[in-house]
């Protein structure tokens, strides 16, 4: 059994202090899947890849309210798999602050020499949200798929490993997937 492993039973099993020796193992690739992650996001970003990497690994080795992320990890890909949609809500949380009124939801920053673009970063991840909930209504391991390629930047073989099916069948499921985005998404 591997430290990593080892360490992830012990959180499961309580151990106040396994969760402390667990970040400096995977804290190096947490950090880098949220970097790879906020480079798709539009500049002027509230959140960086520091603060996405916290809170999600607070949501992963914590005892909080949002139980549906807490699990008994099988080995590292399901870590990761669990930490890309952990940064996943994050994000969308993130969005979904902002545009609320509140929070200056229904105003827009203009350049004075740009036009105003049609959408934002925020609704398009939005949109993606939805879309991904209503994928995964009608094939849940293709919502999957995306977001593990999309959220945690894995490969079809480590997407294979952590669904537990063929790496044929990872590449169907993604090349149906993003058709299936494509389409409702209207692009």
């Amino acid at each position: 059994m591997s430290d990593l492993t080892s360490i992830m039973n012990a959180i499961d099993a309580g151990d106040p202090h396994a969760a402390a020796q667990l970040l400096p193992l995977v804290y190096g690739e947490l950090r880098q899947l949220a970097a790879q992650r906020l480079a798709h996001e539009k500049p002027g970003q509230t959140l960086d890849a520091t603060a996405l990497v916290h809170e999600a690994y607070l949501r992963l080795v914590s005892h909080q309210p949002d139980a549906q992320l807490r699990e008994n990890w099988a080995n590292r890909g399901h870590f990761f798999a669990a930490a890309a949609e952990a940064m996943r809500r994050i994000l969308v949380e993130n969005a979904r602050r902002k545009q609320r009124l509140k929070r200056g939801g229904d105003l827009h920053r203009v350049e004075l020499a740009a036009q105003p673009s049609a959408t934002t970063d925020d609704d398009n991840l939005l949109a993606l949200d939805e879309a991904l909930a209503r994928l995964a209504a009608e094939d849940p391991i293709a919502a999957r798929v995306v977001e593990l390629r999309q959220f945690a930047g894995l490969g079809h073989e480590q997407i294979a490993t952590v669904l537990g099916i063929t790496i044929y069948q990872a590449r169907l499921k993604w090349t149906y997937a993003r058709a299936w985005l494509r389409d409702a998404l209207g692009g």
